[in-house]
């Protein structure tokens, strides 16, 4: 992470570094493992204790960023009146969106998904990961310094998140929050952050669904070109 002073490279030997026998067998694994994530809705009432979730979001802590500035934070609610506040002021936006303020062809693409006005999933999911980018740092002393693709950086971290949770045996759902600008106040967040992602978190409902369309993925040859 950036600290104000530090110039200076310094090389370690590569630690911790991962051995496996068989690539190949290890990566079809893992694709065939993330094959089962699927974003859920429904939620059960079955809690998650505290450290499960501190341990995804310490997985998404680890991700490459620009300059390593890390500039992400997570806030990660379980208090019942705060998911109440987002999901009012969520659903609020949402009917505004379907209302025709997101235009013909996204209302369009969304049908297949079956996303409507009602967020239930924000008050019923035991958490909500709130996902904030920082758009630039504040060193102890006050002065502002300049984080570098802030976008990409942090949406990696999220990526890791997603992962983490599904890897924990959970299920989780990606939520923009827009616009929602009290998300920093309520979670005590400075004015250089801007909230980018709700991921409510829980078990699935014994009775969850997903849109079959969400179940179509590119194949191969439509996401991958090889040049030997």
């Amino acid at each position: 992470m950036y600290r104000k002073g530090e110039v200076q490279y310094q090389a370690l030997p590569l630690p911790d570094r991962v051995k496996v026998a068989d690539p190949l067998a290890s990566a079809v694994a893992f694709r065939d493992h993330m094959a089962k994530r699927h974003s859920v809705r429904q939620y059960s009432g079955r809690p998650v204790p505290e450290a499960v979730i501190s341990a995804c979001i310490q997985a998404a802590g680890l991700a490459p960023s620009g300059a390593n500035h890390q500039p992400w934070f997570f806030a990660a609610i379980a208090n019942p009146d705060m998911k109440a506040r987002i999901r009012a002021a969520a659903e609020e936006e949402e009917q505004a969106f379907y209302a025709g303020g997101g235009g013909d062809e996204w209302l369009a693409a969304l049908e297949p998904i079956g996303t409507g006005v009602d967020k239930p999933h924000l008050t019923d999911a035991p958490w909500l990961i709130v996902v904030f980018a920082q758009r630039y740092g504040v060193t102890q002393d006050g002065v502002r310094y300049k984080n570098y693709y802030v976008p990409e950086s942090v949406g990696i971290a999220t990526g890791m998140l997603i992962t983490a949770i599904h890897h924990a045996g959970l299920v989780c759902l990606e939520h923009t929050p827009n616009p929602m600008k009290f998300l920093p106040d309520m979670c005590g967040r400075p004015a250089s952050e801007k909230a980018v992602m709700i991921v409510p978190v829980g078990y699935p409902n014994v009775d969850a669904t997903v849109p079959a369309a969400a179940k179509r993925k590119k194949p191969l040859n439509e996401i991958l070109t090889v040049f030997r």
